[in-house]
């Protein structure tokens, strides 16, 4: 890794070479310390080690839950007789979410190396990059630069002559929302239909084929490599406490300079926005601030200087999730934006619940009919009380995310709803 060893001057961990030409080839990856520390890691380091060094990092799941990367890994039972997977979540299906997809084209080899030190710690022998469907030059990328790592030594028997031997297949899904769930990417991969599993059991015990099983995000299995390399107590310098390092938000909407920004965990909202997205296309503060990607909660214009962090936004009344910031100004349509996202909802359910197979297809139904002048006060409350009906009562997360648009339209602007009903109200 090029990273300075100076934790007060890093600024990006996983972005640092990511503008670099080529870099998605091996000799151009190795220049610029692809590999470097990998034969101190296979030949010095322990499992353990490596264990212990995840939790004191601090390093929390980058791909939506937050949950820490090094405690996930200890729940990983040994010696069960049974083979332990790794799978890399590459589905990045959350609208507004866009980063892992630069990782993988730009920087394959960086979450290449972060699997094969995970493998190492998990004792994988067989890994799995799970990839949405419609990344295909993606998957054409990773598959070169993972055949250029086999020619090397740096996957398969033996790696680097070390006694840790281990595969890696890119497994592209068929473009289901739903799959980013990792039971339901479990299910996916054993090639039956994506409709996510009931825990406990949880993965980690019982996951793939039934084998003890970690799923992570590109993300974070791209922050291992400086981890392992600068220290996990080098990591944990970097942000604030509880959530340390660096995180790459992907920001969009009525923005001057939409993309992906990686900094470090900590900034405020304003500072993002402002400094890095060089402010509004209109106004001076955002209307609504979608933080997490589609299925989060909104913040407004009273949140913009709140900190980004799990905790902080939790605080605020929403999620940090993938870090998808959708920020929309005075010009915005929110109920068109509402129904977009509800029909989104709708078409990616997978039909196992009722709440939600029915559920979100009710919303739709609904604000398509408001949003067209046709609704009354009754079909506003009927928006509310499905839309709580549904939260909570899903084997996952997707029923929460659906009503979640619906829920903060009514409680943050009200008036735009009435606006809509006209003579109707």
């Amino acid at each position: 890794m090029t990273i300075s060893s100076d934790p007060k001057q890093v600024k990006q961990i996983c972005f640092d070479n990511i503008n670099v030409p080529d870099m998605n080839t091996l000799a151009v990856a190795r220049e610029h310390g692809a590999y470097a520390f990998l034969p101190t890691v296979l030949k010095e380091f322990s499992s353990s080690k490596i264990i212990d060094e995840m939790k004191t990092s601090g390093l929390r799941g980058r791909g939506g839950a937050g949950f820490p990367t090094g405690l996930k890994w200890s729940f990983v039972p040994r010696n069960t007789g049974k083979p332990t997977y790794l799978l890399c979540n590459a589905d990045e299906g959350e609208p507004g979410t866009f980063k892992d997809r630069d990782i993988m084209r730009f920087d394959p080899h960086l979450l290449i190396e972060g699997m094969i030190m995970a493998g190492f710690a998990l004792g994988v022998k067989d890994a799995y990059i799970y990839i949405r469907g419609e990344f295909l030059h993606e998957s054409n990328v990773m598959n070169a630069a993972i055949q250029e790592a086999y020619a090397a030594n740096l996957l398969g028997e033996n790696i680097l002559g070390s006694e840790f031997s281990m595969n890696l297949v890119v497994h592209r899904g068929a473009g289901a929302y739903i799959c980013g769930e990792e039971t339901a990417l479990i299910e996916s991969l054993e090639g039956k239909a994506g409709r996510p599993r009931f825990k406990p059991p949880f993965p980690a015990v019982e996951g793939f084929y039934g084998c003890p099983t970690v799923v992570n995000n590109v993300e974070t299995l791209a922050s291992v490599p400086a981890i392992l390399e600068y220290g996990g107590a080098w990591h944990a310098a970097i942000g604030i406490p509880n959530n340390t390092g660096c995180k790459i938000f992907s920001v969009s909407g009525h923005v001057n300079k939409p993309g992906n920004y990686e900094v470090p965990m900590g900034t405020t909202m304003r500072v993002l926005i402002e400094d890095y997205c060089g402010g509004l296309q209109h106004g001076t503060v955002p209307k609504v601030i979608i933080p997490g990607g589609s299925s989060t909660p909104w913040l407004t214009a009273e949140h913009y200087d709140v900190p980004l962090t799990y905790d902080d936004i939790m605080k605020a009344g929403s999620f940090l999730g993938s870090g998808a910031v959708i920020v929309m100004d005075e010009t915005a349509d929110l109920m068109a934006l509402t129904r977009r996202l509800a029909h989104f909802s709708a078409h990616e359910s997978c039909g196992q619940c009722t709440p939600c197979r029915e559920g979100t297809g009710w919303l739709e139904r609904v604000i398509t009919r408001v949003e067209n002048g046709q609704g009354t006060q009754d079909d506003v409350t009927v928006l509310g009380d499905a839309a709580r009906h549904m939260a909570g009562r899903t084997i996952c997360a997707l029923a929460e995310g659906a009503a979640a648009p619906v829920l903060s339209l009514l409680k943050h602007f009200p008036e735009d709803v009435q606006a809509y009903l006209g003579e109707n109200a």
